[in-house]
């Protein structure tokens, strides 16, 4: 009753009105998920215009369709064009992804950050005179400051320059939290928000249940087609570590032939793999099993990708505090997969945990949506697999 006092009273408006309110509303929130979205390392906005804008105008119409509301589509159409040639203008003509300038003040953990090669380091030696031509200082906030250096931060914040922590600055460069110790998220907690765990888990399971039709249609083909050309068995199942340190087991389609004392990690063109198996992993259909993984709770689309049991040992083993990375749901995708890859040895798999840190410390929405962007570009491209 309700939804159709919303809908009559928005019709007695007119199709004219509500379409350019709708409109209106879908841009502002297109401009602000894109905003969003390239707050993260290694974004640039105009890579990111067309997901932004889809997923703002897909919202503003279902609302309008379920609301029974009446519009034009080809308004609709020609505003969605006019965003993005507009966004696409300003995306072109924006800075981007300029080098910065900054000045490194020699106190604390500071000049650990010069190893980064994404800006232009000055290490400043004189309290006396603010740095000029540079985007900002950075700085060991938590280092014992001499008064006059204190001086110099409040009289450089009060002049406009900008000042950063050097491990926030470090991780908005790289993407990755330092491993050294445990990192608490934006509001000082080190658990992620419990409110958008639930709503990320509605959401799974939602798009996972919508997803199941063209999942069985694909998945028909594909496992006649492993099952003719490879044999048995036409799923691998595989002991992974998942939320909260429990063990599960993932699905896939197999992609390799089982070998004696096989390696962990698959190696560029790796022998084992299959000749419908390399098609597969190339765009990505082998892990469409892992929609059964998210309609039980094992996994989620997006989330650090789970560990085989070994793999997890040998970290658990090696890391005080490796056990941290099961706080949030395992994912299909991840915000390591789409910055590095797949890793064949341990030193990359360490760098993947740094990513899978980060991920957690700012989890969010938006950071998901920008992976789920990522991923579908990674997925058309068919590149990055092993």
């Amino acid at each position: 009753m309700l939804r159709n006092g919303l809908g009559n009273h928005f019709l007695n408006i007119g199709s004219k009105e509500s379409t350019i309110t709708g409109t209106f509303l879908a841009i502002l929130l297109g401009a602000y998920l894109l905003r969003r979205m390239t707050l993260y390392p290694g974004t640039r906005s105009v890579a990111y215009i067309l997901p932004a804008f889809m997923i703002s105008y897909a919202i503003v119409i279902a609302v309008f369709f379920f609301l029974r509301l009446d519009y034009s589509r080809a308004q609709f159409l020609i505003s969605f064009a006019s965003a993005l040639v507009w966004f696409g203008f300003v995306g072109l003509i924006e800075p981007g992804l300029k080098r910065l300038g900054l000045a490194v003040l020699p106190f604390g953990d500071a000049e650990r950050i010069v190893k980064s090669d994404r800006a232009d380091w000055v290490l400043w030696q004189s309290s006396g005179v603010l740095p000029t031509a540079t985007n900002g200082i950075v700085v060991d906030l938590r280092a014992d400051l001499a008064p006059e250096w204190e001086r110099f931060l409040a009289n450089a914040a009060l002049a406009g320059v900008p000042v950063y922590h050097w491990k926030q600055m470090s991780e908005s460069l790289t993407g990755m939290v330092d491993m050294e110790h445990l990192s608490e998220n934006t509001f000082g907690s080190l658990g992620p928000s419990s409110a958008y765990l639930r709503v990320k888990r509605f959401a799974d399971f939602v798009a996972a249940l919508l997803a199941a039709p063209f999942f069985l249609l694909i998945a028909i083909p594909v496992a006649l087609a492993v099952r003719l050309f490879d044999g048995s068995p036409v799923i691998f199942k595989q002991t992974r570590v998942g939320l909260g340190g429990r063990k599960f087991e993932m699905l896939k389609f197999r992609t390799m032939r089982k070998e004696e004392g096989g390696h962990m990690f698959t190696e560029p063109f790796d022998p084992r793999v299959t000749r419908i198996g390399g098609f597969l992993r190339r765009h990505r259909i082998d892990e469409l099993p892992q929609i059964i993984n998210i309609l039980r709770g094992d996994m989620s689309w997006i989330g650090p990708r789970p560990e085989a049991v070994e793999l997890a040992e040998w970290y658990e083993a090696q890391i005080p505090f490796y056990s941290y990375r099961h706080i949030v749901r395992p994912g299909v995708s991840g915000w390591a997969q789409v910055n590095q890859g797949n890793v064949a040895e341990i030193e990359a798999a360490t760098t993947k945990l740094r990513y899978d840190f980060y991920y957690i410390k700012y989890f969010s929405p938006w950071l998901d949506v920008l992976i789920a962007a990522k991923t579908a570009r990674i997925v058309l491209a068919g590149v990055g697999w092993r």
